[in-house]
């Protein structure tokens, strides 16, 4: 991974260091409605004076091409050139949303990161993924483009509800269960809350930085980042169709790594003994997704269009032991179903 992170108290103030240091002609600031309450104003001192302010919708639900449509054309409207600069500042949806518009426009021009949410600061802002969601598929359209840097700053994280705090978490214990086998079974007895969360980030940026590193285009290694994603986005897609039932990101990964970690027991990897370390671990802290029999075909089939396919194959991240995942591990349509029901019945 080339971009770089900085985390801590002091991490925006590498924002004026970037801007001196660069010519960049513009300055554009990507907000939603809550990052614009709440954290523009402790940005906006780090920011040039002229810098232009493009809000939009939040939401997975936003995640879309109209609202890119809507970026594009205010930064049409601003004039801004190939030596321009986009600041993305938000969560998940805005992080991916902001560095996928920043990539195509005039062919792509540069983009900081300054992620406001748990899941962004050690997940969606990292790595070089973009890409917004279409016809229902989560993630559907994007490309690989590495941001400028990233500015992880703990404090935005005050601004947050327990929820979204859960939401991120989801994606620390994956990066535990696929590598640091130690970490989880420390965590599991400490649980979720902690009053400071800068040692639990850089432990977590640290995993993903690693593997992306070694594979930054998802050519082989990186895919074991995709633990509970198969089924976990399945999931989110769902019941992103679902008004008043929507789930957050984290909360359907973490079902979606129960059911992946039974898949990994029922293909002889992991033992149900780990299964079971698993599961209390997530229901100590995530309410069940209430997931109702006559939903599991459509979850399923949702499954056959994951970005890890190979043809009609579903190709699958799983546990060997927690600690170690393997990637690239076939089930069919029937076995998601069987890990639904078995998610289902617990």
């Amino acid at each position: 991974m080339t971009e770089e992170i900085f985390i801590g108290p002091t991490a925006v103030l590498q924002l004026q260091e970037l801007l001196q240091n660069r010519a960049f002609q513009k300055v554009v600031v990507l907000v939603d409605e809550n990052t614009h309450r709440h954290c523009y104003p402790l940005l906006k001192k780090h920011l040039p004076p002229g810098h232009h302010l493009v809000q939009i919708k939040s939401g997975e639900e936003n995640k879309n091409l109209a609202t890119c449509e809507h970026v594009w054309r205010e930064l049409t409207e601003q004039g801004l050139d190939r030596w321009a600069l986009v600041v993305n500042l938000g969560g998940g949806v805005l992080t991916d949303l902001g560095g996928f518009c920043a990539s195509l426009y005039k062919r792509g021009i540069r983009f900081v990161n300054v992620p406001t949410t748990l899941l962004a600061q050690v997940d969606a802002s990292v790595g070089g993924k973009t890409g917004i969601d279409f016809m229902g598929f989560k993630n559907h359209i994007g490309v690989f483009q590495e941001p400028l840097a990233v500015l992880v700053n703990p404090a935005f994280l005050q601004t947050l509800e327990v929820r979204q705090l859960k939401s991120g978490y989801a994606e620390m214990v994956k990066h535990w269960l696929i590598m640091d086998g130690d970490m989880f079974r420390q965590q599991r007895h400490i649980g979720m809350f902690t009053e400071d969360w800068t040692d639990l980030i850089q432990h977590s940026i640290a995993i993903k930085s690693k593997v992306v590193t070694a594979d930054p285009q998802e050519n082989g290694l990186r895919k074991i980042l995709n633990f509970g994603h198969t089924i976990g986005h399945a999931i989110e897609s769902y019941f992103l169709e679902k008004p008043g039932q929507e789930l957050l990101h984290g909360e359907a990964i973490a079902a979606g790594m129960v059911c992946e970690a039974y898949l990994s027991v029922q293909k002889g990897l992991l033992s149900s003994d780990e299964l079971e370390q698993i599961e209390t671990f997530m229901a100590s802290i995530y309410e069940k997704a209430k997931i109702q029999a006559s939903d599991l075909p459509a979850i399923s089939a949702l499954c056959l269009h994951d970005k890890k396919n190979s043809g009609a194959t579903i190709n699958c991240t799983l546990l060997e032991t927690i600690g170690r995942a393997v990637y690239d591990k076939p089930i069919t349509i029937s076995e998601v179903e069987n890990a639904l029901r078995y998610y289902q019945n617990l």
